[in-house]
């Protein structure tokens, strides 16, 4: 049984103050997870990154990333003002540091969606994070979302094929591996492990 909650307290919240990270190869399917997590449950930060990539079709300044020059990412990593920051297929990502460290120390449940290399920048800095892998159902699907996709040249894809296999190899590095043969029930997989029992 537990406690009752004191008048004029509100209870405490469910979600664990841990920092989780969303990662796993190109395609897997990472932006649709949190674009689901976004709309269904606000409650759960997400960080924005910074990357220098030129925005797609859809993609606002802000919302999917802060889109910056390299001038402007260059600053960013001098001043100390990135978490974490990789290069992926010619362009840089990173995640700013102030915004996911406020978030946490409100008790705020904290998610980034990085790759690989972040992830492991994240566990160095932050060995409390919780590392979650999301896999794809099998090779195969990952070749068709990703040539399926159609915005990028066809050298850019290979260059996402090479990283995936190399990204697929390091699963065993996280603490849990989600496989998304559904949107929903990866959130509400993910959910679960950001709440505490």
């Amino acid at each position: 049984m537990s406690d009752p909650v004191p008048e004029g307290s509100e209870p405490h919240d469910p979600l664990t103050r841990r920092l989780t990270v969303l990662s796993g190869p190109s395609g897997v399917g990472k932006s649709t997870v949190v674009a689901e997590i976004r709309r269904s449950h606000p409650r759960v930060w997400l960080s924005v990154s910074v990357t220098t990539r030129p925005p797609r079709p859809g993609e606002t300044h802000g919302v999917q990333y802060y889109f910056v020059d390299d001038a402007g990412f260059d600053r960013l990593v001098d001043e100390g003002e990135l978490l974490e920051w990789a290069e992926f297929a010619g362009n840089r990502y990173g995640t700013p540091r102030r915004p996911v460290e406020e978030r946490l120390a409100r008790g705020e449940p904290v998610l980034l969606e990085i790759d690989l290399q972040g992830a492991r920048q994240v566990r160095r800095s932050m060995a409390e994070a919780r590392l979650v892998f999301l896999a794809p159902p099998s090779w195969q699907e990952l070749v068709r979302r990703l040539t399926g996709r159609g915005t990028e040249p066809p050298e850019v894809v290979q260059r996402r094929l090479d990283a995936a296999r190399v990204e697929l190899a390091a699963e065993k590095e996280f603490d849990v591996t989600l496989v998304n043969t559904s949107v929903q029930d990866v959130c509400d997989e993910l959910l679960a492990l950001m709440v505490v029992h």
